[in-house]
């Protein structure tokens, strides 16, 4: 009876926190969907440079996102010990890295954005349409590094439904912003490309503005600019520790991601623009299984804050239970959406060929996904554990899949349907490793401190 009660309350904890986490991330999968779907009717060209010039968008995303999993790893412990006033110090440390990288990154879209492209392709065209996209997308990375820590803290505290709402009003925006400038509504012109990256930049500002709106009402944890300027070594040291690695983990999984771009970029247009899609779909497909790892390590940080490592190593497995289940349901969606899909798309004959056979591979894809981002970004993370991860995709992305790609397309000249297999067995090669780690518990720690000052 006491397991059962056990389970059951466990179960009520993964959906208070998941639920909202993944209605985030549907809904951010949805905006992507509704910029292919509105820049369809610009033109195969308009998706492929969006996509492409996108990718630095990414890659910043996946920085933030390592920093924001530095926040999550010793605000959830903090925040299981009781511990407010250290999570805003937490806050401010996140703060200070974030808003470092974001400003270094806007500054390279406004001054050498057509380099930036010719990194993905020699495309005349698409290196125009990029660099228009890049100067205008550049300010709201700096106000997306902002938003992103303090989601990330509120996650933390509890308040999973209000930063999934401050995510929904600025994705929300997104979609109608696109709308009014793709189509030129409200008797606008038609933007087209400059649209997209100025209704992204827009509702950055709306979101920004929210967050602030929210911290006023905030009891435990406001958005301050002192904290980004405290000092406090020993805080400093473990949050350094963690989210170094967690940062180079991300960053060398989502540069590693990109250059699959590179590498599609460099052998045509209809194969971008049908990986385009695809990247929509796959990501619509992903929405249960990263919010269940996204909870996996909220849950699983607090409970290591309050000693209760059993609990959490227990609690860990039913995650992964559910993750792997979620992943199966990803690939069936993909495979009943398929037929859409490809009635809708406006593409090629030949891009239509590409298409389809990427969304079968992705099909049983998103399952390796599924499992390497719940232990990987999820369950070692809560421990404190982010080197693992690190070593793991560096050897996996830049050892084996892209050498393997680059090797397959650019050596071996090989179709485009074949180096695109190639490339989605990335995630799998990694799982004996994983699965190795996972099962050793050397993750499930307390990394809290009494004193944060020493």
């Amino acid at each position: 009876m006491k397991t059962k009660k056990w389970n059951k309350e466990l179960y009520k904890r993964i959906a208070v926190i998941a639920l909202p986490i993944i209605l985030q991330n549907l809904l951010d999968a949805a905006v992507q969907s509704a910029d292919v779907l509105m820049l369809n009717f610009v033109g195969q060209t308009a998706i492929s440079a969006v996509s492409l010039a996108s990718q630095y968008g990414s890659i910043i995303f996946m920085c933030l996102f390592g920093i924001g999993t530095g926040v999550s790893m010793l605000g959830a412990q903090y925040w299981g010990k009781g511990d407010t006033k250290t999570i805003e110090k937490v806050e401010g440390l996140g703060l200070r890295f974030s808003l470092g990288i974001a400003i270094v990154a806007a500054v390279s879209c406004l001054l050498i954005p057509g380099y930036m492209m010719k990194l993905y392709t020699n495309d005349p065209e698409l290196i125009r349409l990029g660099i228009v996209y890049l100067r205008i997308f550049a300010p709201s990375m700096i106000l997306w590094s902002i938003c992103a820590i303090y989601t990330a803290i509120l996650r933390c505290i509890g308040k999973v439904s209000t930063s999934t709402m401050i995510e929904a009003i600025a994705l929300i925006s997104n979609v109608l912003l696109n709308a009014v400038f793709i189509f030129g509504l409200f008797g606008l012109p038609k933007l087209g490309v400059t649209g997209v990256a100025l209704a992204t930049t827009m509702s950055r500002m709306i979101q920004l503005v929210c967050c602030l709106v929210v911290s006023a009402r905030n009891k435990n944890v406001k958005l301050r600019i002192r904290p980004i300027f405290e000092k406090h070594p020993a805080l400093f040291r473990d949050y350094v520790s963690m989210v170094l690695p967690a940062i180079g983990n991300d960053v060398i999984w989502s540069v590693g991601f990109s250059m699959y771009s590179v590498i599609l970029g460099h052998l045509g247009n209809d194969a971008v623009a049908a990986n385009s899609i695809v990247s929509v779909v796959r990501n619509l497909g992903c929405v249960l299984c990263f919010g269940i790892g996204n909870a996996a390590g909220i849950i699983l940080g607090q409970m290591l804050g309050e000693n209760k490592i059993e609990e959490a190593k227990k609690a860990s497995h039913t995650l992964l239970r559910l993750t792997i289940g979620a992943g199966i349901l990803g690939g069936i969606f993909v495979l009943a959406l398929t037929p859409f899909v490809m009635n809708y798309a406006k593409l090629s004959e030949t891009a239509l060929d590409y298409l389809l056979f990427m969304l079968r591979v992705n099909v049983y894809y998103i399952t390796g996904t599924a499992v390497n981002t719940i232990l990987i970004a999820g369950v070692f993370r809560a421990g404190g554990d982010s080197k693992f991860g690190f070593l793991c995709d560096t050897i996996d992305m830049w050892i084996y899949a892209v050498p393997l790609g680059f090797l397959a397309a650019f050596a071996l000249h090989l179709p485009v349907k074949v180096v695109y297999f190639l490339l989605c067995t990335d995630e799998f090669v990694k799982w004996p490793w994983v699965f190795k780690h996972y099962y050793s518990y050397k993750w499930a720690k307390n990394i809290t401190r009494e004193n944060i000052d020493g």
